[in-house]
């Protein structure tokens, strides 16, 4: 089983969290604000299955300006993004600060989702597209597959999809056998569970019971329990996604 994590990029309200919903059932917005707003705030998560070929796990990050510390918190250990663009609205400023920010954490794979396609017509996601491609010549995404789809009438998901796994059949798989690292995303107390910090397997394997070090601060700790996408496992490896459950460490310090 290949394992990759996959990131979505753009700017608020072109439509992330509603394709992550339509292509896997999660609605990764699972706060009461994020729900009472109708806006992402803070990244969520879900995975996407192709068999027992690939698992992609989804970090979907907030758009809006504010939250732009939460989308680099997300966005720090994926393999590739998905960055999505509203057809009715184009490139916008959080489309652009997204990117900048993916190119500066050396993001070099993706493909380019025009959603929403049903709000406007044809020739209009024509001129959408060209506009995108423009912008987009000479990086990484010059010549990424740009998928044009509704989350609502669910034109183009299935060509998502495929691209999606057509993407991920050709990026490298990152190193099970490598030291382990875990690129951490979140880190919060859980009423009589203790610390728990969720992230991103950049390299390894970590079981239940091993010895931990967190860095950049040298403090040592214990992982006491694991779960990827919310079961529990007995060990986690490169390119998942993961929930460690540590002892010996306090939250004020991770």
């Amino acid at each position: 089983m290949k394992h990759l994590i996959v990131g979505t990029a753009g700017h608020v309200d072109h439509g992330k969290t509603a394709l992550i919903r339509y292509l896997t059932g999660t609605n990764t917005d699972r706060l009461k604000e994020e729900i009472k707003r109708g806006i992402s705030i803070d990244i969520g998560f879900a995975s996407l299955h192709f068999g027992d070929e690939l698992t992609l796990g989804i970090v979907d990050v907030p758009g809006h300006e504010r939250f732009l510390k939460n989308m680099l918190a997300g966005t720090g250990g994926i393999d590739f993004v998905m960055l999505v663009i509203a057809a009715d609205e184009g490139i916008m400023p959080q489309t652009r600060e997204h990117f900048e920010m993916l190119q500066c954490l050396g993001i070099r794979h993706g493909i380019v989702v025009l959603n929403k396609i049903d709000k406007v017509e044809a020739e209009w996601v024509q001129l959408v597209e060209e506009d995108v491609r423009a912008w987009l010549a000479d990086t990484f995404l010059a010549d990424a597959p740009v998928c044009k789809v509704s989350s609502i009438t669910g034109a183009g998901m299935e060509e998502l999809r495929d691209a999606l796994h057509n993407q991920a059949m050709v990026i490298e798989e990152r190193d099970s056998n490598a030291p382990f690292r875990l690129w951490i995303d979140r880190a919060f107390n859980l009423k009589g569970q203790g610390l728990i910090v969720t992230g991103s397997v950049l390299s390894g394997k970590l079981h239940a019971g091993d010895a931990v070090t967190i860095f950049p601060a040298g403090l040592a700790g214990k992982a006491r329990e694991l779960e990827s996408h919310n079961q529990s496992v007995p060990v986690v490896g490169a390119g998942q996604r993961a929930s460690v459950k540590l002892a010996g460490v306090p939250l004020a310090d991770v």
